[in-house]
């Protein structure tokens, strides 16, 4: 599925099953919400934090897809194609950080 296509889907999806889109605010706190849930299980599972029992059958994969959706929702609703959108921000991550990363001693000791 490209992501144009999941765009679509999303939008059918939304005018069926869910019956119309919540607003752009209300969208944008949605996300925080589900951004929120993904950087619980990373601080758990990955980080330093200690993961509890509830925590352990939370599938990071469903957390992101959820972000994913939300996303995705926002671009429908504000006539946003992400496909263009990301090709167009690679372009620019490319253009910008050529020689960045390449020269970090962080990263690239």
């Amino acid at each position: 599925m490209t992501i144009q296509e999941a765009q679509k889907t999303i939008d059918e999806w939304i005018k069926t099953v869910g019956v119309r889109y919540f607003d752009e605010l209300t969208n944008t706190a949605i996300l925080m919400e589900e951004v929120g849930e993904v950087a619980r299980i990373m601080a758990r599972r990955y980080g330093e934090q200690s993961e509890k029992e509830s925590d352990k059958n939370k599938d990071l994969g469903d957390e992101l897809a959820d972000v994913l959706f939300v996303v995705m929702c926002l671009a429908n609703q504000t006539n946003i194609d992400l496909e263009e959108a990301l090709k167009e921000n690679l372009k620019k991550k490319t253009k910008r950080d050529a020689d960045r990363h390449q020269s970090n001693k962080k990263i690239n000791p």
